[in-house]
């Protein structure tokens, strides 16, 4: 047993005796009393509560509880009875969860011991993962950088051994950009196939619009085996199932692939453009068909929607009506020319309905052209951010910048490739591909058709297979 095998792997020693659940959870306490003062990936810990639920477990998985006996944590903005909500705001450091999440009560009906929370963003709105309550979160590849955000806490668990298994959520990259920074597996599933409800601060309650929960892991095989715990409707959709398509025996060879390594809407280092490619070759060598030209929509259109779409939703938050009335003033007076990022947002975050809708639309008609693009292909492959793990920048967000080969970027221009199969609520699987020149994991991400999920997910396992495979950090390797 090693602290990084995957959860599959260690539910067969379970069921062989080889280990027990105590000795699983001890490992990971054991590695967070060791580590975790240099990741600070975990910001809540209910260690005797964990030893008591393992203690008591005395028999082996089975296929009705593959998971029981493994130990895992959650991102911090699931409920988890017992524990704080907070999403990193500091009006809600008292918020104690009197139940779990659907997703948490689903893992726990699998058997997995969930033993602790992993530190998030602000508001969840961050590709770093900091806040006044639990502090900043470090990459274990490089702790002057940011693991990612906002599931960063996740994805340094998963990547320093800390976790077994993890749960994210994303609405621009949180999930799969911690999975590139951190170089682990990570799943966005198809909007609405995972139930969101109790990932939420008090006054949430409805789906969130692009938002999604899923699944976090360092191999492909667990994120199948989470997603087809996670993937059943709410009690208020109790007569829908869902037959998601998988694979079916199919190899590398056997599939379409379409290759989006860079664009000009939010351009990538060559390294970034160059690890998409070579994915890419690895379908080609299996004899795939693959081609790099073809495109569901226009990059431009996709963003703008996405782009303005995401602060509607986000926008407003939790303000008051009186910020809200300032802003919507301040849009007012914008001039009609002025497209800057701030007066997009500000017109987004004050839409009308009416204006609402008609994007709404627009975003029908991106998901209908990549529905009709996914007749003659399976696949795109595509970058997730523009580059590896940034350094931690925590200046306003105005003020910070990307360095792409040299030329300074915006910082939130590289949401577009979270937002590409994001705004039309398609499933992305987010692969490691290795480290770069700087030592730091690179990931490339999987897009897939509307409940494709097992199909991008087990073109992942095909791929870990070639060696696209999760590998340690060397500080925290052993």
């Amino acid at each position: 047993m090693t602290a990084f095998d995957s959860a599959i792997q260690l539910a067969d020693m379970l069921k062989a005796r080889k280990v027990s659940a105590r000795e699983l959870l001890d490992e990971c306490l054991a590695r967070i009393e060791r580590i975790d003062s240099d990741t600070n990936a975990l910001c809540w810990l209910d260690a005797e509560g964990a030893r008591a639920q393992a203690t008591a477990i005395t028999e082996p998985p089975d296929e009705h509880r593959p998971l029981l006996g493994i130990p895992m944590t959650v991102k911090e903005a699931y409920d988890l009875a017992g524990s704080p909500t907070t999403w990193g705001v500091g009006q809600y450091a008292d918020n104690i969860a009197e139940s779990d999440s659907v997703a948490v009560e689903r893992l726990k009906a699998a058997g997995a011991i969930v033993f602790g929370k992993t530190n998030v963003s602000v508001m969840l709105a961050d590709i770093q993962s900091y806040n006044s309550i639990y502090g900043t979160t470090n990459n274990p590849w490089d702790l002057t950088r940011t693991p990612g955000g906002s599931s960063g806490g996740s994805g340094a668990a998963l990547a320093a051994g800390l976790s077994i298994l993890e749960m994210g959520s994303d609405i621009g990259g949180s999930i799969r950009t911690p999975a590139h920074y951190c170089g682990v597996f990570g799943h966005k599933p198809t909007w609405g196939l995972v139930p969101s409800r109790g990932h939420g601060l008090p006054y949430m309650i409805s789906e969130p619009d692009i938002a999604v929960v899923g699944p976090m892991a360092r191999s492909a095989f667990d994120l199948e085996v989470m997603l087809r715990l996670l993937a059943h409707p709410d009690e208020l959709h109790s007569a829908i199932r869902y037959e998601l398509p998988t694979l079916a025996g199919r190899s590398l060879g056997d599939l379409r692939v379409a290759v989006w390594s860079n664009d000009e809407a939010a351009p990538v280092t060559r390294e970034i453009a160059g690890r998409v490619e070579l994915v890419a070759q690895a379908f080609r060598d299996a004899g795939a068909t693959v081609n790099s030209e073809a495109r569901p929509v226009d990059s431009f259109h996709s963003h703008d929607v996405y782009y303005r779409l995401l602060y509607a939703y986000i926008g407003t938050g939790e303000g008051t009506d009186e910020a809200l009335e300032a802003s919507r003033r301040e849009a007012a007076a914008l001039a009609p020319e002025d497209n800057s990022e701030r007066a997009v947002e500000l017109r987004a975050s004050t839409m009308d309905h009416r204006t609402w809708l008609g994007l709404n639309s627009e975003r029908d008609r991106l998901r209908w052209s990549w529905q009709t693009f996914f007749e003659d292909y399976d696949l795109v492959l595509a970058p997730q951010t523009a580059t590896p793990a940034m350094l931690h920048d925590h200046r306003p967000f105005a003020d910070r910048t990307i360095d792409v080969d040299g030329a300074p970027q915006p910082y939130w221009q590289q949401i577009f490739w979270s937002g590409l199969p994001g705004i039309s609520r398609l499933p992305s699987t987010v692969i490691p591909t290795g480290t770069g020149d700087a030592g730091l994991p690179i990931g490339v991400q999987i897009i897939g058709p509307a409940y494709g999920d097992l199909v991008t997910i087990q073109s992942a396992q095909l791929l870990e297979r070639e060696g696209f495979a999760f590998k340690a950090p060397p500080a925290y390797a052993s």
